[in-house]
């Protein structure tokens, strides 16, 4: 082998392996999303900031960031930040629950109502220490929605059939290829009504209602801040900040509070195709990862 080809070779080599890295490096950039945290700047303990936004689709987040923070010796208290319409009744439930078990441990939870925190955004904001809403916050819609497309006379029209072999007259119930019959209708119903009294078995403990009082709240009317403020379903009326104010009050934390929250890091893929990622997301959501029993508000 000539020195040249040896030259040539080793060159060939070495824009190989620059070739492997720089790609290794894009593909790293491009897929890691990790989330870290930030400090806001103060002289008092620290609180952490949660942030419940959009529908509730999955609990395991938020889940994960309340109970990190329950467990951070550091941690004085935590304010969750609620702006959602509520959703999958399961996902609720487990936030709620996590909520609740970090109040019951001492740790002050204070949740700050957005613009929106309706049905399953009520209904997490119940196992908190107090909860802080604004006059004009949209909450309340207490209760419990299923719905389900009927696509039977557009398929007629088109020539198109289907057939279900089923295990059992109930098995494909709520099917979008025929109509619901009424022993259907009546034992969804029954469902439905199962999962509204345990929304109802939370507001009548958590709020100390009545159980008249809060069965006439609980019909799936939405309230203002301040409306709700009157019949007893949130604690005060105020801001985020204000929010921030009483945590950190209930926590004994005197000066102004750090704020911890997390953040998360921002991927090469989000800064080149985020809109289009948040539309086949969104997209995702509507048409595939709708739990079936909601407790959510239905906005036009």
């Amino acid at each position: 082998m000539t020195k040249t080809t040896k030259w040539v070779l080793a060159g060939i080599g070495t824009v190989f392996v620059l070739f492997v890295l720089f790609w290794g490096a894009i593909l790293f950039f491009f897929f890691q999303g990790d989330s870290d945290e930030e400090y806001s700047s103060g002289t008092g303990g620290t609180l952490a900031i949660v942030e419940l936004k959009d529908e509730i689709l999955s609990s395991e987040n938020i889940v994960r960031q309340i109970k990190k923070y329950r467990e951070t010796t550091s941690v004085k208290g935590i304010v969750l930040r609620v702006e959602s319409p509520g959703g999958g009744v399961s996902a609720s439930q487990e936030i709620y629950e996590e909520v609740k078990k970090t109040r019951d441990s001492g740790k002050p939870v204070v949740v700050s109502m957005g613009s929106v925190a309706a049905s399953g955004g009520y209904y997490v904001s119940c196992g908190a220490t107090k909860i802080v809403a604004n006059p004009g916050t949209v909450t309340g819609s207490i209760g419990v929605i299923s719905q389900f497309m009927n696509f039977n006379q557009l398929m007629g029209k088109v020539g198109v059939r289907t057939t279900t072999v089923k295990s059992g007259k109930f098995k494909d119930t709520g099917n979008p290829y025929r109509e619901m019959t009424e022993e259907e209708k009546k034992y969804f119903q029954e469902t439905i009504d199962e999962v509204y009294q345990q929304f109802l078995a939370v507001v009548e403990k958590e709020r100390k209602l009545s159980p008249e009082a809060a069965k006439k709240l609980a019909d799936g009317r939405i309230f203002t801040g301040k409306k709700a403020y009157e019949v007893g379903l949130v604690d005060t009326l105020g801001t985020y900040e204000d929010a921030i104010a009483l945590a950190a009050h209930l926590a004994g934390i005197s000066g102004t509070p750090k704020l911890l929250k997390e953040r998360k890091k921002e991927r090469l893929s989000d800064i080149l195709f985020g809109s289009l990622k948040e539309e086949i997301v969104g997209l995702k959501q509507d048409l595939l990862s709708q739990p079936m029993l909601q407790y959510k508000l239905t906005q036009p």
